[in-house]
């Protein structure tokens, strides 16, 4: 297997610390529009197999040369959603198989955002799924952490757990604090405007998918291994579009936990229309709002060191268990951002994010997991990703009662 690995920010320079420690690829080429952060993450692993390159992932022709030249047969896009088409395109122009975390983004119901849905995550590359599987060729999409493992939680779920299912519902949250900073978010602020402030979906099978207004349906729940009760709150996300197309159940949710303060900053950047992608005119300057917002603050990936708690992604399940009683249950993986600075560097959050589509890009080098089409994680069997996982040094856990 050779990789082109685009998109070397903190996702990608973990992945890169990730994979470098197994044996079942050829070549890994890491690739960004700053060349320079690809050379950083690439001499960080002193692996012969990694090389950098510089590309402009919105340019499919060189994304397509760029694969040629390396003779790449897999694209992981390891970059914002708003490079998810180019990219997806031109890995299938090439005949390579592709994967990502984030999947093609959302447009609004024009006249009831907050009932209806509009263009829905992931709607673009689903209208291309025939194509990737006329010519044979997989798109792994929404492999990351959040879509990704609770994606195979759920395939988990219904297949070993549950007769029935009643609700998946994606639950996640943090206690981590970053040192010095009244607010500095975790992950890409970018993306965290898009699925916070968009209508949230949710899923039920009765009504199929509609939306609801964002933040909704507060609850308070109770995360493992120390983190405690969290408010969660109803966000926009790729599960809830991914889940019902593979396992049946009543009701797909996605629930995260912000925090009131977190919220506020949300809700006084929309107000501001600092929440807009559309560029305005600064001066003699054009410049996206939300772009100026990105750049005023921390990187993300750069703030490990400043940075103490856990995170937690998981999946809450309710329905009839396999005995035909009752079951409730909560699987989740967590992470410790002192154990993932430690081991590699990287902080919780990103660490996180990127061991799934490693362990999913060794699962399909070494032929357990095959499919062709546009296939989301669980469409595949879920026992060897999460065993697979487990060796690599991250196991997940359950817990009963939800």
């Amino acid at each position: 297997m050779r990789i082109l690995l685009v998109g070397a920010g903190g996702v990608g320079g973990a992945i890169t610390g990730i994979a470098a420690r197994r044996p079942f690829f050829e070549a890994m080429v890491v690739a960004d529009y700053d060349v320079v952060r690809a050379e950083k993450a690439v001499a960080a692993v002193g692996d012969p197999r990694f090389v950098a390159a510089r590309v402009d992932a919105a340019d499919e022709a060189a994304v397509r040369a760029l694969l040629a030249e390396h003779r790449c047969d897999v694209l992981l896009n390891a970059t914002d959603p708003r490079f998810v088409m180019p990219l997806f395109r031109a890995a299938l122009a090439a005949g390579a198989t592709y994967l990502d975390m984030a999947m093609s983004l959302s447009r609004p119901h024009p006249e009831q955002p907050y009932e209806l849905t509009g263009v829905k995550l992931g709607d673009e590359q689903f209208e291309l799924a025939g194509e990737w599987e006329e010519r044979g060729q997989l798109a792994l999409v929404g492999i990351g952490v959040e879509p990704g493992l609770s994606d195979v939680f759920a395939r988990y779920a219904a297949d070993h757990l549950f007769s029935s299912i009643e609700e998946l519902g994606v639950r996640d949250g943090a206690d981590l604090s970053v040192r010095g900073y009244d607010f500095a978010p975790s992950f890409s602020i970018w993306t965290t405007i898009e699925e916070c402030l968009n209508p949230p979906v949710v899923w039920e099978a009765d009504r199929g998918w509609f939306t609801t207004a964002p933040f909704s349906e507060p609850e308070v729940f109770d995360f493992p291994e120390g983190i405690g009760p969290v408010e969660c709150v109803n966000v926009e996300h790729e599960e809830v579009l991914l889940m019902p197309r593979w396992v049946q159940a009543r009701r797909v949710t996605f629930k995260y936990g912000l925090g009131e303060e977190f919220i506020g900053v949300l809700k006084t950047l929309h107000k501001l229309g600092l929440d807009r992608t559309t560029p305005v005119r600064v001066g003699g300057v054009e410049v996206s709002p939300r772009d100026v917002v990105a750049a005023c603050l921390p990187d993300p990936a750069g703030l490990g060191e400043l940075m103490s708690g856990k995170t937690c992604a998981g999946l809450w399940v309710r329905g009839t268990g396999k005995d035909g009683g009752p079951r409730e249950v909560y699987l989740y993986h967590v992470v410790d951002n002192a154990w993932s600075m430690s081991e590699y560097g990287a902080q919780a959050v990103v660490w996180q994010t990127a061991i799934n589509p490693v362990v999913a890009l060794e699962l399909l080098a070494t032929g357990v997991w095959q499919g062709s089409g546009v296939l989301g994680p669980e469409a595949f069997d879920a026992v060897p990703f999460l065993d697979l996982l487990g060796a690599y040094g991250s196991p997940w856990g359950m817990r009963e009662g939800g």
